[in-house]
């Protein structure tokens, strides 16, 4: 089976050595939007793409017709709480 390796890079050099090293998916952690387009540029193909860091409902539009592969959103989960429940049957 094929490995699929993902790593996360922060500057556009760390992209070149992840697509060197045929890593499957960057992470681009916290990407201005011109960052990322000059990354798909250079990926050109070559990696999968995965942005995180600034998106949000109000600007993922944006990010998608530049043709990104995957997006993390963490204000998804990052301000929930747990809740405590049970089911009880008899």
């Amino acid at each position: 089976p094929e490995l699929t390796i993902e790593v996360e890079v922060e500057t556009l050099d760390q992209l070149r050595e992840a697509i060197d090293c045929q890593a499957t998916i960057a992470l681009l952690d916290n990407f201005s939007f011109e960052q990322v387009a000059s990354a798909i540029a250079l990926a050109n193909g070559k990696i999968k793409l995965e942005i995180s860091g600034g998106v949000s409902l109000n600007n993922i539009n944006d990010y998608a017709v530049l043709g990104i592969d995957y997006v993390s959103v963490g204000a998804l989960t990052k301000h929930l709480h747990a809740i405590d429940f049970s089911m009880l049957f008899e």
